[in-house]
């Protein structure tokens, strides 16, 4: 793969037509490709492609893609990893404080307890799912994960709200930019279903 610097120096590419269209079929062809192929080792690189890549060349490809598109909503799932990988502490307090309130997004999400292996584990397990199950339930997985996640970030920022003002606020805002991703996440599912997501 290029690196962001190899690409930028690529002709055309800052144009945002071709951007767009490289993006959405690097992310239809990793997904066609590894479900023709049923590969489990395929699956486990694909899985693994932030780790060996680089976040950085994954956004280069993807990042800019709208919410409501496969490489969009491969970039959300991605980024929601690399976060699980980066700060399984937070993760799984996050989760610990909101599965409490969310027993329906616990079952959907599938995660299996509230460790940080815990949620790597489901991470890895929506991730192959796109590659290797059914694409729209993985994304359901996922958005379920993210509300989980959600409102245990809008408790954390209340137990904050006495001491820490500014603090809560940020969580605040982070609690709702995780249901603004499991929205799309969930939208992106009802259009896989519906033929529909490009």
């Amino acid at each position: 793969m290029l690196d962001p610097q190899q690409a930028d120096e690529i002709p055309g590419v800052n144009d945002p037509t071709l951007r767009a269209e490289i993006a959405h079929t690097t992310a239809c062809a990793l997904v066609r490709e590894a479900h023709a192929h049923e590969d489990p080792e395929v699956v486990e690189r694909l899985v693994r492609l932030v780790e060996t890549e680089g976040l950085d060349v994954v956004a280069a490809l993807w990042a800019d893609s709208a919410p409501e598109t496969l490489p969009g909503a491969l970039w959300r799932l991605y980024v929601l990893r690399e976060w699980v990988r980066r700060d399984p502490a937070t993760v799984t307090l996050r989760f610990r404080l909101g599965v409490v309130h969310a027993p329906v997004q616990e079952a959907v999400a599938g995660a299996s307890g509230p460790s940080p292996e815990d949620m790597l584990r489901l991470t890895d397990a929506v991730l192959s799912g796109v590659f290797a199950g059914d694409l729209a339930v993985a994304l359901e997985r996922a958005g379920a994960f993210c509300r989980i996640l959600a409102v245990g970030a809008a408790f954390d920022a209340d137990s904050l709200d006495a001491t820490d003002d500014a603090r809560a606020v940020r969580m605040t805002h982070r609690a709702s930019s995780l249901i603004r991703t499991a929205e799309e996440l969930e939208s992106c599912a009802h259009l896989w279903r519906a033929g529909m997501l490009d």
